[in-house]
């Protein structure tokens, strides 16, 4: 790779969404290299590489740096990743844990939106 795939993210954008956001826009990635895991292994592997990059920048968030916990659950949820999308699966993962592990921070970054649109 010769630069980022996500160049907006990656200059700062990234840092101005919420977790939730964050690990929501990582599960649209990781979705994406779920549905086109077998059907096509060059699209697959593209949204696997940009849900690593994402996931990648969310573990750089300063915010995080203060909390070791949450760091550790990133770190994770990286390594499972990994583990299912690119490994030997040794966590024993499935599509749809790590849908629902995503889709529930997608839910409250939408919720979230929702309430904040509301005033």
């Amino acid at each position: 790779m010769t630069g980022p795939l996500h160049s907006e993210a990656a200059a700062g954008r990234w840092l101005q969404l919420s977790l939730c956001e964050q690990l929501g826009n990582v599960g649209s990635e990781v979705s994406r290299a779920l549905r086109w895991k077998s059907r096509d292994l060059r699209i697959a592997t593209g949204a696997i590489h940009r849900a690593l990059e994402l996931i990648d920048l969310t573990l750089a968030d300063p915010r995080y740096q203060v909390s070791v916990a949450r760091l550790r659950e990133l770190a994770r949820t990286r390594e499972v990743l990994v583990d299912f999308l690119l490994g030997s699966n040794e966590y024993r993962s499935t599509a749809e844990s790590l849908s629902r592990y995503f889709d529930a921070y997608a839910m409250a970054a939408a919720l979230a939106r929702e309430r904040s649109s509301r005033g």
